[in-house]
């Protein structure tokens, strides 16, 4: 049996705080209830302390959502910690997850703190979390450029304290994936106690290597990935919930673990995502992108034609979106061409389909995307030789004004 991986979804406290994706109550309260529909073990609802609408947020969350955990994020203080402990203790599974820098330019600059500071300081936060609510995640900021050894060393105190989930952060995405999962193994090879927590990873996609780590650490051992919708968050985002959960379920026989997420809500709850926040999705992202199950060029058409393996790794309907796109543009091909007539209804020889083909290719040099209309268009009145000068004449006189 294949070990269970955790999703972690953050798309409502990291991936909010990206600039142009601020949510209200409402809109985090209908995300929320689309991510526990979609089947994620746990939802990082908020930053409680931030303000008193997102304290509110994270709270009617918890009320609500019964399936998944709720986390309520905090800082290693003990006014952070009292405030996500209000926010989320009426849910079915609260959790508290704080957090402190470990590397030594956050510890130097950002905190002031030496590293017997910082030791103190996970200690006492998660002691006192721990008093509050028995689900508790520390999380060390910037653990990619933390010391190991020293990384270790915070790990086994936050687990001693109490913790229950211990989370190694690639906070600024600097982490290459064999080298994250060199730490992830040092991790799991070199804390005496990390059997009694579970090992997470929470990356960020500076270099673009944010999917690539996750899936690098679930390979050495990790057990939670965190994740957004989108890959929204914190500058280039966070590592695509719907890219980690397809990788591990296209490509099951290469991974030892999978994980609960119900694929088929992929896609409605990017488009989802989308509409909350008037931010759509580049064409070309994978898995939700509109262009993720589309094909413009002749010779893919005609592969999808023949089988949709040929092109398609994965069934669109597998993340919930309606099926593959043929799009007629100007590298597509004759067979390509002949299906979409055939779907309205025209059926040529193949001398006549010759002389649309032609039409239409002189059409696609002026016009990006053909549409239904323009295939009527031609298929009604450039057939003949007659009608094929005159539509070759309009076109010119159309686009060449």
């Amino acid at each position: 049996m294949k070990k269970q991986i955790k999703i972690f979804d953050t798309t409502l406290r990291d991936g909010e705080q990206a600039p142009g994706f601020s949510m209200n109550r409402k809109e985090k309260l209908r995300l929320a209830l689309q991510l526990e529909k979609m089947g994620v073990d746990v939802i990082e609802a908020g930053f409680p302390i931030c303000s008193d609408d997102d304290f509110e947020a994270v709270k009617e969350i918890a009320q609500v959502v019964t399936k998944s955990s709720v986390a309520g994020l905090c800082r290693a203080t003990q006014k952070d910690i009292d405030r996500a402990w209000e926010a989320v203790k009426h849910a079915a599974k609260p959790r508290i997850h704080t957090f402190i820098a470990t590397s030594d330019i956050h510890m130097e600059h950002k905190l002031g703190k030496t590293r017997e500071e910082v030791l103190a300081s996970t200690k006492k936060a998660v002691s006192y979390a721990k008093q509050l609510c028995y689900d508790v995640e520390f999380s060390a900021e910037d653990a990619s450029r933390s010391e190991p050894t020293f990384l270790c060393e915070v790990f086994e105190t936050a687990i001693k304290a109490g913790a229950t989930v211990v989370n190694v952060p690639d906070t600024v995405g600097y982490a290459l994936p064999w080298e994250f999962g060199e730490l992830i193994r040092f991790i799991k090879e070199n804390v005496s106690n990390i059997d009694k927590a579970e090992l997470s990873v929470h990356c960020h996609d500076d270099l673009g290597m944010a999917v690539a780590n996750s899936l690098a650490a679930v390979a050495n051992g990790a057990d939670q990935i965190e994740c957004t919708i989108n890959g929204i968050g914190e500058r280039a985002g966070n590592a695509s919930l719907e890219e980690v959960v397809m990788a591990i379920h296209t490509r099951a026989q290469s991974f030892e673990q999978q994980c609960n997420v119900v694929t088929q809500e992929l896609f409605p709850s990017s488009q989802l995502l989308s509409e909350i926040t008037g931010v759509a999705v580049q064409p070309n992202k994978a898995i939700v992108g509109e262009n993720a199950f589309a094909h413009e060029a002749g010779i893919h058409q005609d592969g999808m034609l023949k089988n949709s393996l040929n092109y398609e790794i994965m069934e669109p309907k597998t993340v919930g979106v309606p099926e593959s796109k043929i799009v007629l543009g100007k590298h597509s091909g004759r067979n390509a061409l002949n299906s979409h007539l055939k779907r309205l209804g025209y059926s040529f020889s193949k001398n006549e389909l010759d002389v649309v083909y032609k039409n239409f290719s002189r059409m696609t040099d002026h016009k990006k995307v053909i549409t239904d209309n323009d295939l009527i268009y031609l298929s009604n009145n450039g057939v003949t030789e007659i009608g094929a000068q005159f539509i070759s004449e309009s076109i010119h006189q159309l686009y060449n004004r």
